[in-house]
């Protein structure tokens, strides 16, 4: 249908039925300025100006049209859009994501008397919002002023629509008090219940606001009340959601804290926004206000279904928070000074040490004869216990690192922003760490693993491992000839998923006072005491994120490989440290009758492995960070060129750290 056509037949239909409130006129409108392409924001802009110069040319089209769209909404119900499109709902994140789900397959039903429901009629494609926000705000101002809408024209449709603006700005306040006495938010923030509440008194203030309003929209000569005072208080609300956002970094943090405050903070942005329209003075300024909110719910309408938007914004607090934990973890990661560096070698060997009988004790299990799920939860347990064992002796696995320090960098960037040299020495120490943990935890895994095959082999005159076993294991190690490298990255998605694991727990911990709790157990104390209860408890609220995060990492090695032979698929772990342990019984196995170019070839295999293992858990886990702190990091061709520059002048750094007497001041 042309845009001629379609305004010939409002103007008639205008004509000869007043009430006439049909929406497919709306939408045709809107299917002729849509784009193909949705983000084609240039051509909507041009389809736009064309219909502003038809309207311009034919005054009775631009007036029939004004009517009509006047009618099709004073007509419904605007509150609702208003209040509910772009807010959270209170159901909690299973429940909205079952809803969003089912929707997909069966959508709810219209209710024609709802503007809420035709908009999504109009804005039916669920890509519509990318070129009404690429088109500029003032063609969509212009559009308003070329249809002629004007307040003092028709005060009825003013008083009209004003009133549903108030019933909605009267609906979001009670949401606010009511967000405002949760226990949830009263429990990680008690000062709340000490003194008078701004949550109740917003409210108090928004309700004298809409009588006076609703005074003036009756008799002008009245003198209405502006919201300033209301916004003070909003102010207040919201410094008191940003001290709990800060005590959650303490304390902890839930996913049904993080819905509250995530509908806490849409429920007011969206109250000053209403607030903000009817106390603007000049129709311009009213207009600017509406356009960005017609975006805004074009936007949230268009996302109301999408999973991934549910997931965004219902977990981004709770991923800080997590990922803010690892980067806590991260810290002690990360060798400063020399006899940090020291300490973490002597760390990393310890690590490796425990690997090479952790490497034995998984090939004998190897010989038994077991059903998959058997082998799984042999090998499960010797990595997750093994695992453990490392933390709780103080020892570091070198692989373990980059889940941690990718997010102490992502905090880094949000911090520093443009500060570029400080991010490029934090990365070089973050480096040498990591090269320095590599070393250890491969520089005994070897040599242990390779003495333990020979003390085997001499006390039962037998070798750990046979030829044919050996080959095998070589062949694991092969990069270009067996699958080492893919399944060497599905290790690093286990050691990327073992540090956010590690993050939930430590906020689990906090935030549920599992310390406390355990303490007051009876039973418990009068089995281990006073003394003894309060060192375990302390040493759980400590370590329950480091023990959890390595305990389903040793399932994720031992199972996987076992999941893949039982559904007949490809997959399998590939992890340096014990990939190096298994080329030294190998080499045991095969009475050390291997070719320099084999050999070579392997520990070329084994690097990579490594490397695939370190970047693919990085890069997972920086980007979490970095997402979640809403970050976009645009300097990465600067960092780059400065991380080369402080390579070829200071390669040293990168390995190993400068003397004390040699080191800046800020390290």
């Amino acid at each position: 249908m042309s845009l001629d056509k379609i305004l010939t037949e409002i103007h008639l239909s205008v004509s000869t039925t007043p009430t006439y409130n049909d929406i497919r006129y709306a939408r045709a409108l809107i299917a002729l300025i849509r784009p193909q392409e949705a983000s084609d924001g240039q051509r909507a802009t041009d389809n736009l100006r064309a219909l502003c110069y038809v309207l311009r040319q034919n005054p009775s089209w631009r007036a029939s049209l004004r009517q009509y769209l006047i009618q099709m909404i004073t007509s419904r119900k605007l509150v609702h859009l208003l209040t509910d499109t772009g807010i959270t709902l209170t159901s909690g994140f299973w429940g909205a994501g079952a809803q969003r789900l089912f929707s997909k397959f069966l959508p709810p039903l219209v209710n024609d008397d709802y503007v809420k429901d035709i908009f999504g009629q109009l804005f039916d494609r669920p890509t519509d919002y990318l070129w009404v926000n690429a088109v500029a705000d003032d063609i969509w101002c212009d559009l308003i002023h070329c249809i002629g809408f004007r307040a003092k024209r028709a005060l009825h449709t003013y008083a009209v629509i004003a009133n549903e603006i108030l019933n909605a700005i009267q609906v979001l306040s009670y949401r606010i008090t009511n967000i405002g006495l949760e226990a949830e938010l009263v429990r990680n923030y008690p000062d709340i219940e000490k003194f008078e509440s701004p949550f109740l008194r917003q409210n108090d203030g928004i309700n004298e606001y809409v009588l006076r309003y609703r005074e003036w929209l009756i008799d002008h000569h009245i003198a209405r009340d502006d919201a300033k005072q209301i916004e003070v208080l909003l102010e207040q609300c919201e410094e008191i959601a940003s001290r709990i956002r800060r005590n959650a970094a303490v304390s902890g943090v839930s996913v049904s804290l993080t819905r509250l405050l995530l509908r806490l903070d849409q429920s007011m942005a969206r109250l000053q926004t209403l607030l903000n329209l009817l106390d603007s003075r000049a129709t311009r300024d009213s207009i600017q206000i509406g356009t960005g909110l017609f975006k805004e719910l074009v936007t949230a309408d268009n996302k109301r279904h999408s999973l991934r938007e549910l997931m965004q914004s219902n977990t981004e607090l709770l991923s800080l928070q997590v990922t803010e934990r690892a980067g806590r973890s991260g810290e002690h990661y990360v060798a400063n000074t020399r006899p940090e560096w020291f300490a973490m070698l002597y760390s990393a060997l310890g690590a490796g040490f425990i690997v090479g009988f952790m490497a034995m004790i998984k090939i004998l299990f190897g010989t038994i004869a077991l059903a998959p799920f058997g082998y799984a939860l042999l090998y499960s347990a010797n990595y997750s216990f093994g695992f453990m064992l490392v933390h709780v002796l103080h020892f570091t696995i070198a692989t373990k690192q980059p889940a941690m320090t990718a997010a102490l960098i992502a905090k880094a960037i949000d911090e520093g922003k443009q500060k570029l040299d400080e991010l490029v020495e934090l990365i070089v120490r973050v480096l040498r760490s990591q090269f320095i943990a590599i070393v250890g935890n491969i520089g005994l895994a070897m040599p242990t693993a390779f003495a333990i095959a020979w003390a085997w082999h001499g006390i039962c005159g037998e070798h750990l491992v046979s030829p044919e076993k050996a080959q095998h294991l070589l062949h694991d190690l092969d990069p270009f000839g067996s699958l080492a490298l893919p399944h060497a990255a599905i290790a690093g998605v286990c050691l990327f998923l073992s540090g956010l694991i590690s993050g939930y727990y430590d906020n689990k911990a906090s935030y549920s006072h599992i310390p406390a709790r355990l303490r007051q157990l009876t039973w418990l104390r009068k089995i281990l005491g006073e003394q003894r209860l309060f060192k375990m408890t302390d040493y759980i609220g400590n370590n329950l994120g480091a023990l959890a995060g390595n305990f389903f990492f040793g399932i994720m090695l031992g199972s996987i490989g076992q999941l893949g032979k039982f559904f007949g698929l490809p997959i399998d772990i590939r992890h340096i440290t014990f990939s190096s342990a298994n080329f030294a019984f190998a080499l045991a196995g095969m009475d050390n009758h291997m070719s320099w170019q084999l050999a070579t070839y392997s520990i070329f295999g084994i690097i990579l492995i490594g490397l695939v293992n370190l970047t693919v858990s990085f890069s997972l886990a920086m980007l979490v960070a970095l997402r979640s702190r809403r970050v976009s990091f645009g300097h990465g061709g600067n960092l780059l060129r400065l991380l080369m520059r402080r390579f070829f002048s200071g390669t040293r750094d990168f390995f190993l750290p400068a003397k004390p007497d040699q080191q800046s001041p800020d390290i």
